[in-house]
């Protein structure tokens, strides 16, 4: 399967919140749809699912119009809408009903999510006597009682201890194996680059950067190199560099573990070793420049006060 979304356009009150978005995510794979709050990440949610109508542009599945229903779709929404003075089994089946299960089919889907996802115990409780993370995880059972071939997650780790985190991530790599379409929404970016092979990123209702995660890391890095020193500091190497080779690099910044620098003209890593190694800076590690998808996202949206979960900053060649 193949999900589409082309050139959508959506105005409210005559004010245009998304001009055109454009992505696209495949069976068994999953697309990471980013941005900071307000930049058009649920609106696009809720155009593919038909909750709101497009003023342009089209849904496609498989080159058609994408009619949703309740068995394809599984949403996980941001804030969460599960009855919390009901019984968890009861209204896990009534919500599959609902979405086109016969009662059996449902009862059992119920059954097999909730033990899936360790909160079996609590089948016949009312959700509001659960913790905060029992009542997200039979939230997701909620999204996943239907079998759907696409499933929307919007901030899944969201209250989730470090242990039924891991649950979590188990079950949206079964899913993601399984073949199903997997849309996945977070400020949290070590689990986008865990679980994406593709991003889109949306800021103030356009897409500005989509693509194969693996490529837009190598372009974002292609020049740039680190470095760190073991007998001096990261800001004295940096001073080094802007004093004493600022005809061979350029100096982006100072991480929390490395000096980001650009080579300039032709200048080898050969030719920066070389000159390191005259002004006697012992070198702990150097190599190429990988961001993070936190790196890049900021670079996109302009601001990072949005992030939550910046990884570390990239994987080190040791010299």
């Amino acid at each position: 399967m193949k999900l589409e979304v082309k050139d959508i356009k959506k105005s409210f009150e005559g004010n245009e919140i998304l001009h055109g978005i454009n992505f696209e995510v495949e069976s068994g794979k999953a697309l990471g749809l980013l941005g900071r709050n307000g930049a058009g990440k649920t609106t696009s949610i809720r155009i593919i699912m038909d909750v709101f109508h497009a003023d342009s542009g089209e849904v496609l599945l498989d080159g058609d119009k994408f009619k949703p229903d309740g068995r394809k779709f599984g949403y996980l929404p941001e804030e969460r809408g599960l009855y919390p003075k009901r019984v968890v089994k009861e209204q896990l089946i009534y919500l599959g009903m609902l979405r086109g299960l016969g009662k059996k089919e449902a009862s059992a889907n119920t059954e097999k999510w909730l033990k899936r996802l360790g909160v079996d115990e609590y089948t016949d409780r009312k959700l509001d006597t659960l913790s905060k993370g029992n009542q997200q995880k039979v939230q997701l059972a909620a999204t996943l009682v239907g079998e759907p071939e696409i499933v929307i997650l919007d901030e899944p780790f969201s209250g989730l201890d470090p242990v039924n985190s891991q649950i979590l991530k188990d079950v949206i790599s079964e899913l993601i194996e399984e073949g199903r379409i997997v849309i996945f929404s977070s400020h949290q970016m070590s689990y986008v680059e865990e679980f994406c092979e593709n991003i889109a990123i949306i800021n103030k209702g356009e897409v500005v950067l989509k693509g194969h995660l693996d490529d837009i890391k190598t372009e974002y890095g292609k020049g740039r190199k680190k470095l760190a020193a073991s007998n001096m500091s990261l800001d004295e190497v940096r001073n080094i560099l802007e004093s004493k080779l600022s005809s061979l690099v350029r100096v982006e910044r100072v991480s929390k573990h490395h000096v980001i620098f650009e080579c300039k003209g032709t200048t080898s890593g050969w030719d920066i070793l070389e000159a390191l190694k005259k002004e006697n800076i012992e070198i702990k590690s150097f190599g190429d420049y990988e961001p993070s998808l936190n790196d890049i996202f900021v670079t996109c949206v302009g601001e990072e006060d949005e992030i939550s979960d910046a990884k570390n900053d990239d994987k080190e060649v040791q010299a």
